[in-house]
């Protein structure tokens, strides 16, 4: 997939000032990994774009070695696919992967926020409400700009369902769960944004679904409080598997 001279400088520009913050002991193959896989996860690299060794050099101003060490440990997470002889290419968006995706989140996030309501102490409560008021702040700004999703929302959207079960006592689950939500975010970016331009003809209010969750928990409603997540997911696989131009393989 092409990209013109602009976009290609706003690109390079983006990653030469991440790579300010990498620590110094990140090798150049982990850094790769971690800089495209942003760029995947964000939306900065299209679904079906062709990765090109020569165009990520110089995007990234890391060798060819690193770069390919990179995009093999992508494709084993699904975000890349490794085409035979061709190279790589940004795995395309499916519906059906998505939805295999979704089922996975809902049960570990249903686990996980049932053991969280029932062993949080008030420290907990007190981050909860923090990122409740976060979220409610970037969905009406996000509601306000009808325009896509943007990072200080998607950093919001995460710390948000991050905080209602970050007591729930289990490494592993927050490990799987994290994974599973990083899986998610290319799609779920498309589905919110398309609930932002629709929201005015009375179709998803995503900040009013935000404020529920959060009411349910903080009343330590466990019940309420998974349905009302599940339903939650589940409107943003429906989203999408709405739209006929995003059955199949899906454009953000």
């Amino acid at each position: 997939m092409g990209m013109n001279l602009a976009a290609l400088v706003e690109v390079i520009v983006t990653a030469r000032a991440n790579n300010l913050n990498v620590s110094t002991h990140e090798s150049m193959a982990q850094r790769a990994y971690r800089l495209i896989r942003a760029d995947i996860i964000s939306g900065a690299r299209d679904p079906g774009e062709r990765l090109r060794i020569e165009m990520l050099k110089t995007v990234y101003d890391i060798g060819p070695t690193p770069l390919r060490e990179a995009l093999q440990k992508l494709s084993t997470e699904g975000l890349v696919l490794a085409l035979e002889k061709r190279g790589f290419m940004v795995s395309p968006l499916d519906l059906d992967e998505f939805s295999d995706l979704n089922i996975a989140r809902i049960e570990i996030e249903k686990v996980a926020l049932a053991r969280s309501l029932a062993l949080g102490d008030n420290q907990w409560e007190s981050r909860v409400v923090a990122a409740t008021y976060l979220m409610k702040k970037e969905d009406e700004a996000l509601l306000a700009s009808g325009a896509g999703v943007y990072d200080a929302w998607e950093s919001a959207n995460a710390e948000f369902h991050a905080a209602m079960i970050a007591a729930c006592g289990s490494k592993w689950l927050l490990q799987m769960r994290d994974q599973l939500q990083d899986m998610c975010e290319r799609y779920r970016r498309s589905s919110i944004s398309q609930s932002n331009k629709k929201t005015v003809n009375g179709n998803r209010d995503v900040g009013e679904e935000h404020a529920a969750i959060s009411d349910a928990v903080l009343s330590r409603n466990s019940e309420l409080a998974c349905q009302l997540t599940e339903s939650h997911y589940m409107k943003t696989l429906s989203r999408l598997g709405g739209n006929p131009n995003l059955v199949g393989d899906l454009q953000p």
